[in-house]
């Protein structure tokens, strides 16, 4: 019984963890190749199902969160050092806010997603994506704007006025998604 228990912890472990080379699409699909946690396969149904090439799709993932499941937006100081609120309601590997998390789910009627599940945050960032599309015609491969939509929201990239900080994290996604799309390219036995 303590062996099975063991193992089992070692299993939620491993898929707790960021992968190694972030930076490598096939290192991470291959570091997350499991039969229940299948980090491609999620990856590929999501392009299959909203049309959003997976190098895009991952590419928003390590620009929001650098593949960390429970990652959340630093808490403000009281008296600049008592840790305090947080910046946003900012969760899982989508840094998805709670208002929008929820629309999604009741639009899609997928109620028991989890921001802090790989496949249901992926499926979040297809979702958004191409609501970015359909609202302000942004193409599903142009990784820059489409971050940029993410980032602001459909109404403040409208607006035109994106901040320095969305700027920084579009180029940094878009630049991401072009090496994650020359690796998938020479996967092998894919």
């Amino acid at each position: 019984m303590r062996c099975v228990l063991i193992v089992v912890l070692l299993l939620l472990a491993g898929c707790a963890s960021v992968p190694r080379q972030t930076q490598n699409a096939c290192a991470i699909f291959e570091q997350r190749d499991g039969y229940f946690d299948n980090w491609r396969q999620a990856a590929y149904g999501v392009e299959r199902e909203y049309g959003v090439p997976v190098p895009v799709l991952m590419a928003t993932i390590y620009a929001e969160s650098g593949f960390r499941h429970n990652a959340r937006p630093p808490r403000t100081k009281l008296f600049g050092f008592i840790p305090w609120k947080r910046q946003s309601t900012a969760l899982g590997y989508s840094q998805a806010l709670d208002g929008t998390w929820a629309r999604y789910k009741r639009e899609t009627g997928r109620w028991t997603a989890k921001r802090t599940d790989f496949g249901d945050a992926i499926r979040f960032i297809g979702w958004y994506h191409s609501e970015s599309n359909r609202k302000n015609g942004i193409a599903l491969n142009d990784t820059y704007r489409l971050y940029i939509a993410y980032y602001h929201g459909h109404t403040g990239y409208e607006r035109g006025n994106w901040s320095s900080t969305a700027k920084a994290g579009g180029k940094r996604a878009a630049i991401i998604a072009v090496k994650y799309s020359q690796q998938l390219k020479n996967c092998g036995g894919w």
